[in-house]
């Protein structure tokens, strides 16, 4: 079930001229609660006041004495990463930055399918014997408070970098305690002692914080700029909020990246025929991010850090190749593994429970949760996707907004090997013979508030389609980086024509169409949905004549066939021409 409600605060933006911003902009704002001059423009323009102090960060101070004391003594350090984005990108703010300022350093980055998530005992072991004397982690290790003893009891410093959630340990039923690794230093700002103001950075967002205090430390002040393109990339890939501090830090590392002089970055982004000046979140997110993702899933995020770190044109335009037939290949079989699961999930029916459970063991075990979050959108259903792992099934999670599948998968502990996550997504570990269980289970619980499973979706405004301008489209911009907590504007009509329906890219199973709009024009959308639920929706509406009729090639120009519609825009540049691109989101008749 979805329900759509429209944003409209009754505020004049006239007041608000002073930001030379588009009216619609304004109004968008004034829509998401953005309210007062001040708000609006500190929104709109962001800059480096809004930095916060990262001494105040428990442990800061301590750790960034530690390693300036290893520049002077010149011991090993190793950092010790994760193979998604943020933790690539972790490992690469820090290598060059311990590098740049003298400090004896090298890296280890664990494979996904056979060390596993953050740091092990394994790491821990081969580091001792390498005559390494303080590891430092990124993106990982506040969960590792086993690991970490063991490192301290070999006689290794320990410094913790990491934004992910503590862990909490039950003392009764009414009492509970944060348990922390015993590290020299940890840096997480969502430690409950911890005064840094700011607690939504990412893995690489608090490892830039230290590297930008190690480079003022050491008088390469000029040298932090060089962070803001890399972090930029974690922040938005990692979908943290893009409020505040992670909001300046994205927007002002994406300017970068239109200009990089990053050997490795340029590679990736010609062999992606990316344009630079037109870069900006969708392209991060769904470009650049997946690139480098796609190493740590198929293959070894050791080389998303060789090509960042090339001085070599010809051996980075390689790799990229490289990466991006690799992500290729990750796309392909993303879709054959939704495809699969939604031909097991509606030949079983498991679509009429509240979650969906689906083991298909022709998914790879690193995709399981791209496939589960798309399985998830489809049907706005909690979805576990469990396929074959070394000695049991392994899967994925990823649930709705205010169904915590982390409790619902806590409430069934006992049928895991092992489990983890947060109210939105978690991974998990199970013999083949629990899964029927745990399906059964899960949809018997007493616990699901049947109000969660109606997908709200806010519309930003208002905006009949001839009501679009270039200066609007423009302006729009300013909003970037979108991502979590700062989406990209949905705007509304309503009664729209279709008069034209085309299926369009490499599979077909995009739609091209033609709509008019309620002042008679024609106008050319894209709709990136499910092709197949569109044409059943049309002739279900109208029927197969009218459904065939808008295929046919010839436009409908008295058509009756309305709709309403959510739509976005933006601006497409091809040999110095400008165009608005218009795109369905959702629809209803």
């Amino acid at each position: 079930m979805e329900k759509w409600i429209l944003r409209n605060r009754n505020v004049n933006v006239k007041e608000f001229s002073s930001l030379m911003v588009s009216d619609k902009v304004l109004k968008i704002l004034v829509n998401r609660d953005i309210k007062t001059l001040e708000d609006l423009s500190t929104y709109i323009y962001p800059d480096n006041t809004h930095l916060h102090d990262a001494f105040k960060m428990k442990d800061f101070k301590h750790a960034l004495s530690i390693l300036m004391s290893l520049r002077e003594s010149f011991k090993k350090i190793r950092i010790v990463g994760d193979y998604d984005v943020d933790g690539i990108i972790s490992v690469y703010i820090l290598y060059k930055t311990f590098k740049d300022i003298g400090l004896n350093v090298d890296f280890v980055i664990p494979d996904r399918v056979k060390d596993g998530y953050g740091i092990n005992k394994k790491i821990v072991e081969e580091a001792k014997e390498d005559g390494i004397d303080t590891i430092i982690t990124c993106d990982n290790g506040i969960a590792a408070i086993e690991v970490v003893s063991y490192a301290k009891e070999l006689g290794l410093r320990v410094i913790i970098t990491d934004h992910h959630d503590i862990q909490i340990r039950k003392i009764d039923d009414d009492n509970y305690e944060c348990v922390l690794p015993p590290a020299d230093a940890i840096l997480n700002p969502k430690q409950e002692d911890c005064a840094y103001e700011f607690k939504k950075l990412c893995g690489a967002g608090v490892c830039f914080k230290l590297c930008s205090e190690l480079y003022k430390e050491c008088g390469l002040l000029h040298k932090i700029d060089e962070l803001y393109e890399f972090v930029a990339i974690a922040t938005v890939c990692d979908v943290v909020d893009l409020e505040g501090e992670n909001r300046l830090i994205a927007k002002k590392g994406m300017d970068k990246i239109n200009k990089t002089s990053n050997i490795g970055l340029n590679a990736i982004i010609d062999v992606n025929s990316l344009e630079r000046g037109n870069i900006f979140s969708y392209e991060i997110g769904y470009i650049i991010g997946p690139c480098l993702n796609a190493l740590g899933r198929l293959e070894s995020a050791t080389k998303g850090l060789d090509i960042l770190l090339s001085n070599d044109e010809k051996r980075a335009y390689d790799l990229a190749l490289e990466i991006k037939d690799l992500n290729d290949k990750r796309k392909n079989m993303t879709v054959e593994g939704v495809n699969g699961c939604i031909k097991i999930i509606e030949e079983n029916g498991y679509n009429r429970g509240n979650f969906i459970v689906v083991y298909n063991e022709d998914v790879h075990e690193s995709i399981a949760g791209i496939i589960a979050g798309r399985i998830k959108e489809r049907y706005y259903k909690p979805t576990i996707v469990l396929t074959d792992g070394d000695s049991c099934c392994k899967g994925s999670a990823r649930s709705i907004d205010g169904v915590n599948i982390f409790g619902f998968l806590s409430d069934n502990k006992d049928l895991f090997r092992a489990f983890g996550g947060h109210p939105m997504a978690a991974g998990l570990s199970l013999e083949r013979e629990n899964i029927d269980v745990l399906r059964e289970k899960l949809n018997s619980s007493d616990k699901v508030d049947k109000e969660s499973y109606v997908n709200t979706v806010y519309v930003d405004m208002f905006c009949p389609i001839q009501s679009i301008d270039y200066d609007f489209v423009r302006d729009l911009s300013l909003l970037e980086p979108f991502g979590k907590s700062n989406s990209k504007p949905v705007l509304g009509d309503k009664g729209v024509r279709l008069c034209s329906l085309r299926r369009i890219g490499k599979n077909k199973n995009y739609i091209s169409m033609k709509i008019i709009s309620n002042d008679n024009k024609i106008y050319d959308f894209v709709f990136f949905g499910d092709a197949e639920d569109f044409d059943n929706n049309v002739r279900g509406k109208y029927g197969s004549d009218v459904l065939d009729s808008l295929y046919s090639g010839k436009l409908v120009m008295r058509s009756n066939y309305t709709m309403d519609i959510l739509y976005e825009v933006k601006i497409e540049r091809y040999n110095l021409n400008e165009s608005i691109k218009y795109f369905l989101l959702k629809y209803r008749f």
